[in-house]
């Protein structure tokens, strides 16, 4: 495989582009997919975005964070990783722009896209236990590791049980868009290509993924920049766009749910980020969290406490479409890019 390291900053910088452009694309594309695979497997709109499209949309950030923690560059890993969680949580705040009925968050609130959230933030906290203690691995991977992906599928598990039995549900409205599992009548496309399809995408994804965490190891050496900043601002956002344009596309197409499960679900997957990168880095990888690491995490805790704020209270309407959790949201995203760089 080419050793994409050793390239010049602008042949860097091409890359790291033309990586960002191919996981724009891909992600595009599975969005359709996965809303179609959501109405086929029963499984709900939310349910769904949390998995299907949760999964393959942070491929990229996965093998990024991977591949540079593999290499060394815990920083870079850990800001990807982070920082995506910020970047995906603002794209919310952005996709609300592109949805004219009502406030995204009045539009899609649901029981299961609420639990969502709550098992973000309860995740979220374990990395955050591990690096404020002594730094401690069993066969070279720290307990957390293993704890997080177990948390998450008991999650999930909950979330199938909240989707199929809810004990309470939100008020419905004029503008309520509930996230209906149904098969449309006009699609006759197979299971077989529509898995094909979504697997070929999140495979261009992937790869993509791959290339983006080697040319910022490369313009981290070329500029000197920190792996930080290069990690949590630039890597995280290139590898979050399959959100951006999912989400954007989602609501487009009126599947809101399936636009914030997207989210929140990737989000929980940049989580489980770590403990994949713990399992190839040399040491426990939580020991290597800064200081502002640990601020862009709690931040991103912050952001998505508003956000079920957002989906709780439900305002219809706001100045400019966008309701107040929306603007805290950016502006909690701004101030976390703010100290990153000062």
């Amino acid at each position: 495989m080419v050793d994409i390291s050793q390239f010049s900053l602008w042949a860097s910088i091409a890359v790291f582009i033309a990586a960002a452009a191919a996981i724009t694309f891909a992600g595009f594309k599975i969005s359709g997919l996965a809303d179609r695979l959501a109405d086929r497997t029963g499984m709900g709109e939310v349910v769904a975005g949390a998995l299907f499209l949760g999964a393959a949309t942070s491929l990229p950030g996965a093998i990024t964070s991977v591949t540079t923690a593999a290499q060394g560059a815990a920083q870079l890993s850990i800001g990807n990783a982070l920082g995506g969680l910020t970047a995906q949580t603002a794209f919310v705040a952005l996709a609300d722009l592109f949805y004219k009925r009502a406030n995204l968050e009045h539009a899609a609130a649901s029981a299961t896209g609420l639990a969502q959230g709550v098992l973000l933030v309860a995740i979220l906290s374990l990395p955050l236990i591990a690096s404020a203690q002594p730094a401690f691995t069993l066969w070279h991977v720290h307990p957390v590791s293993i704890l997080i992906p177990i948390a998450y599928l008991f999650g999930l598990r909950q979330l199938s049980g909240i989707q199929k039995q809810p004990m309470w549900e939100p008020v419905e409205t004029d503008e309520t868009r509930e996230a209906i599992s149904k098969p449309d009548d006009g699609d006759d496309e197979s299971d077989l290509s529509l898995w094909s399809r979504f697997l070929l995408y999140a495979g261009i994804t992937a790869l993509a993924g791959y290339a983006i965490g080697e040319a910022s190891i490369a313009i981290v050496d070329h500029t000197g920049l920190s792996e930080t900043a290069v990690g949590t601002i630039f890597a995280a956002v290139a590898n979050s766009l399959p959100e951006l344009v999912t989400a954007i596309a989602a609501v487009r197409i009126g599947a809101v749910s399936l636009a914030v499960g997207d989210v929140i679900g990737g989000n929980a997957f940049e989580v489980m980020f770590l403990s994949a990168a713990d399992v190839f880095y040399g040491g426990s990888i939580y020991a290597e969290m800064t200081n502002q690491h640990r601020t862009t995490a709690l931040i991103a805790i912050l952001m998505t406490a508003v956000l079920l704020l957002g989906l709780i209270r439900r305002q219809k309407s706001g100045p400019a479409n966008i309701g107040f959790e929306s603007t805290i949201v950016l502006l909690l995203y701004a101030a976390s890019i703010v100290l990153i760089i000062i």
